[in-house]
């Protein structure tokens, strides 16, 4: 079994003072890289001396060192990201140089020690895996299937009426679709069709 994830359920941020140097570490949740890189732009200070970051998103993933030395901001902070468990999140970290260099290994410490307190601060909640499935039944099993699914956590996205059935589209917690796809076939008899949606969907709990 893969170990949990998580996403934050609100931006964080931290401040913390490294040798004279000032670093602030800002997080949000992202759902898609263009909205990862429109919140890299808002918080970036032009006139900070650095604005460091990384984000995740699934398989898809970004770092920029922004004129550090290579491998020693962007890279740390997206280390921390995957190392507690997040996934959907940006974090950058800005940098106003106090006087005093910190050397290679300073600046690893300095940034993924500070995005790594930003995150283990913030708030968050797992990141449930959910599959969809879309099926049809007749009027007389409609409420009795909603109520049901809407007990097994199931969601439904939409519903379709025509002359004679309904057509469902429901998301399901992927831990739970063996669960619901019987229960469906023995409330409908099994006369439902049920199809999987090809869609690698997740959603934090609560979202």
């Amino acid at each position: 079994m893969s170990a949990e994830r998580f996403m934050l359920s609100a931006p964080a941020m931290l401040e913390r003072e490294v040798k004279k140097s000032i670093f602030l570490a800002q997080a949000a949740p992202v759902a898609t890289p263009a909205e990862a890189m429109e919140f890299i732009a808002s918080v970036s200070d032009p006139d900070a001396t650095h604005n460091c970051w990384a984000y995740l998103i699934g398989q898809t993933y970004r770092s920029d060192d922004a004129g550090e030395p290579g491998g020693t901001a962007g890279r740390p902070i997206l280390q921390v990201i995957e190392g507690q468990g997040f996934d959907r999140t940006v974090v950058v970290v800005t940098r106003w140089f106090g006087g005093t260099k910190l050397g290679a290994g300073g600046l690893v410490r300095a940034y993924g020690g500070t995005a790594a307190e930003c995150l283990r601060t913030a708030p968050r909640v797992p990141i449930v895996e959910m599959a969809e499935l879309t099926f049809g039944c007749g009027f007389s099993e409609h409420a009795l299937l909603r109520a049901r699914l809407e007990a097994m956590d199931c969601q439904i996205v939409a519903e379709e009426f025509g002359a004679d059935s309904v057509g469902l589209h429901i998301t399901v917690p992927a831990a739970r679709e063996a669960e619901v796809r019987t229960r469906i076939t023995d409330i409908t008899r099994g006369q439902a069709t049920i199809r999987a949606v090809e869609e690698d969907g997740a959603q934090g709990v609560g979202a």
